[in-house]
């Protein structure tokens, strides 16, 4: 399979044809080889307009999705961000190449470990990883904050108190919030006074949240 050509066209018919429009996005996905970061019996529909599974009943989010929460977060190179759920790492790929500092936290260690080599094969020196497996971890990584931006890729029955504490001024929260099932794409605005702007955006399914503001597992 020519992965190139198929990188392509994912971008083209499932990204550009559906509205987002952010060059440095588009390009980032373009860039990055998004089936390294799946299971090799699953490289042949990386490219595919769909959510896969890799692991530890955990997916990777379908390529569409991926490119509208980056989209979301306006980054333009110079941030610091904060991930909640490496997952694959094929997000935290495309935010390394959007921002300057990635941090990227996850529970799953198995997921983490994996995630960490797809980053170092493509020379993403600028993503910081922690595994919080511990019960009872709190969602985030206050000792690095603030957080120019913050991307959750799981969905959360709200938005957690914890995640905007840690927002900078100006910053962005983008999170699926609903049930345990099905749920809205919510962008958080962090304005200087500190009051919080919520827009919600379109309906979504994410694997759930674990964790204190979250669901339990």
């Amino acid at each position: 399979m020519n992965f190139s050509i198929a990188r392509k066209k994912m971008v083209h018919d499932q990204v550009i044809a559906r509205g987002v429009s952010d060059r440095r996005v588009l390009d980032s996905m373009l860039h990055i080889p998004r089936h390294i970061f799946v299971q090799e019996a699953f490289a042949a529909q990386a490219y595919s307009d769909t959510a896969l599974p890799i692991g530890e009943k955990q997916t990777i989010s379908q390529p569409y999705i991926v490119a509208l929460m980056s989209e979301m977060l306006a980054l333009n190179g110079t941030e610091k961000v904060l991930e909640i759920g490496t997952g694959s790492g094929y997000q935290t790929a495309i935010l390394a190449t959007l921002a300057e500092r990635v941090f990227s936290a996850e529970r799953i260690r198995p997921l983490a470990l994996r995630a960490r080599k797809c980053l170092d094969s493509l020379k993403l020196f600028n993503v910081q990883l922690r595994i919080n497996d511990t019960e009872g971890s709190p969602i985030g990584w206050e000792e690095e904050a603030p957080f120019d931006a913050i991307i959750v890729t799981a969905g959360a029955p709200s938005v957690p108190d914890i995640l905007t504490d840690q927002l900078a001024p100006g910053g962005r929260l983008v999170i699926p919030v609903g049930s345990d099932t099905d749920q809205q794409l919510v962008k958080v605005i962090k304005r200087d006074n500190g009051e919080l702007e919520r827009c919600a955006s379109i309906d979504c399914r994410f694997v759930p949240l674990i964790g204190k503001q979250g669901w339990r597992a």
